[in-house]
């Protein structure tokens, strides 16, 4: 089995909390390709490696809700574009101890993600769109009881 289709298998089924610390776990491993392709000299690498986490970054930033987040939403913009510029500068001065330095920023936004992941509770305050199809599905389906709701209650 090839090591995408692992990948694929692992996140089918994943709530939306959980693809996002999937998303942080990339970040997380393309910096530590980063600090490799640093120590082989190998600048394309490097850069191949830090494009995958600006786009990461890039992504969970587009995905915020300040409408919706608040303070919270506008703590994360913060928190992206921080770790955005210091990969940025990480690269260009070719540094494992700035990339090192991300690792540990974004590993620890990380695992508050994967708490809150853990907590059936925190699925149910996701906007829609971070929610997954089976989440929505089953959230459109019962009431704030947890109460089946709609045309599924019927029976022949």
């Amino acid at each position: 089995m090839s090591q995408m289709n692992y990948q694929q298998q692992s996140l089918t089924g994943a709530t939306g909390l959980e693809l996002v610390v999937a998303l942080y776990d990339a970040a997380i491993g393309g910096l530590y390709r980063a600090i490799q392709c640093v120590e082989e000299d190998d600048t394309i690498g490097r850069r191949i490696a830090v494009k995958k986490v600006v786009d990461i970054l890039m992504y969970l930033q587009a995905r915020l809700r300040p409408d919706v987040g608040g303070a919270a939403a506008a703590s994360l913009a913060d928190f992206y574009a921080a770790m955005f510029t210091l990969t940025l500068e990480a690269s260009h001065l070719a540094s494992k101890e700035q990339f090192t330095e991300v690792i540990g920023c974004i590993r620890n936004v990380r695992d508050a993600w994967a708490i809150a992941a853990k907590d059936p509770a925190a699925g149910k305050v996701l906007p829609r769109e971070l929610r997954t199809r089976e989440e929505t599905f089953v959230a459109a389906r019962t009431d704030a009881a947890g109460e089946v709701v709609g045309a599924s209650r019927w029976s022949a």
